[in-house]
């Protein structure tokens, strides 16, 4: 039977997207499905229908897909040749309807909902989350609300704007807003499907099933995958999981998550060999995407990583725009500096004989470039303004309609 899981309290609960975090540590919830044998429907198009059994659908409702997944597998071969290095591939999530990797998460999480007749939706975002989110949410047709932190990237509110979401630019702590923001969910019933969503991270999840599929079901040697809140690593992670479980694999990846060293909580804690992650006073880096001084979902990203073997570290912050404009001119992918940090990352273990000559690596690319190389029109639509003690009224003076 479906439930959601505490990996921490080792306790379950009903399935509800109004409730995702354990009642007793506060930790986020994941979700487990019924243990029986499970296949790919490689005769689908779909990326959700191919890898059906393994997610928390019943059906894919087409309607509300705008093409996400199916992303290449790119060799980088110029990255290779240039640095001499072993095989290096790129999965360039780039390439997703809103140009990020958050699609596959909201693709499922519009499937989840539309299916429970829940009619709101919301996030809380400084970037690619929020426009991603008002896509899909005008997509289905539903009233959605974007969160959005006082100061936020003009680009990021002119394309999130463009989707006419109920967009509140709100006043306070960033960590205080997120964790308000469930709360307000529930009295407005809103389903505010954050960073560390349950389903949200169960989109996550396809990205890793493609790669392996891509590779001719070899297991890759190193997959780098950029962190901020942790929600996509977990997914990652929790993807090849499964497949071991089943009796695809028989051995994990080398998992590593990069943080920009600016804002590197999980990557500290990591190196300290402590338990839980701190969160910082103040986050100084390019990477703006993975800034996160209080990643929600840190501690059960360093449980993970540590019983699958893996590694966190951070990128130096001199080295990520370099390895920016290097991937852009060797092999013609313009990324966010959020992905560049994994070519940092990358190089530095290669640089220290950490990566074999004959091993196979992965890059996941999380984000274009593209958002931020220049202006655009500013959108028409209304941005609204909060503070943390006035939005309650706020959300529930907007109509349904």
């Amino acid at each position: 039977m479906e439930a959601f899981e505490c990996i921490f309290c080792q306790k379950n609960y009903p399935v509800d997207p109004f409730h995702t975090f354990c009642p007793k540590c506060q930790e986020p919830l994941l979700y487990i499905g019924l243990q029986t044998d499970k296949k790919f429907y490689h005769n689908k198009d779909h990326p959700l229908e191919v890898m059906l059994d393994f997610l928390p659908l019943d059906r894919v409702n087409h309607d509300l897909s705008l093409g996400e997944g199916n992303t290449p597998l790119i060799r980088l071969k110029n990255v290779e040749k240039n640095f001499r290095l072993p095989a290096l591939y790129a999965k360039n999530e780039t390439i997703n309807p809103t140009l990020s990797f958050k699609d596959r998460g909201t693709a499922l999480v519009i499937q989840k909902a539309i299916s429970l007749g829940i009619e709101r939706i919301g996030t809380v975002s400084t970037g690619n989350m929020a426009i991603s989110t008002a896509a899909y949410g005008a997509r289905a047709g539903i009233k959605t609300f974007v969160l959005v932190k006082d100061g936020a990237h003009r680009e990021i509110l002119n394309s999130t704007g463009r989707y006419n979401p109920v967009m509140i630019n709100v006043k306070g702590d960033y960590g205080e807003l997120f964790r308000r923001s469930f709360s307000l969910g529930k009295k407005n019933n809103i389903y505010f499907t954050n960073s560390v969503d349950p389903f949200r991270i169960e989109g996550y999840k396809v990205t890793a099933f493609e790669t392996f599929f891509q590779l001719d079901q070899r297991v890759p040697d190193f997959i780098f995958v950029p962190v901020s809140s942790g929600g996509h690593l977990i997914g990652i992670i929790k993807a090849f999981h499964e497949l071991k479980q089943h009796g695809f694999i028989k051995k994990y990846p080398h998992f590593v998550g990069v943080q920009a060293e600016g804002c590197s909580p999980i990557a500290r804690t990591f190196q300290a060999k402590k338990l839980s992650v701190e969160r910082i006073k103040k986050a100084e880096t390019i990477a703006k995407a993975i800034s996160n001084p209080d990643p929600p979902g840190g501690n059960i990203l360093l449980r993970m990583i540590r019983r699958a073997g893996g590694t966190i570290m951070s990128a130096p912050e001199d080295k990520i725009l370099e390895a920016q404009r290097k991937l852009a001119e060797l092999e013609g992918i313009f990324i966010q500096p959020a992905s560049a940090t994994i070519l940092v990352g990358f190089l530095e273990l290669a640089e220290k004989g950490k990566i074999g000559p004959k091993s196979r690596i992965v890059l996941i690319l999380t984000g274009s470039g593209m958002k931020a190389s220049g202006k655009t029109k500013q959108s028409d639509s209304q941005v609204l303004q909060a503070s943390l003690s006035d939005l309650p009224g706020i959300i529930k003076s907007v109509k349904s309609d």
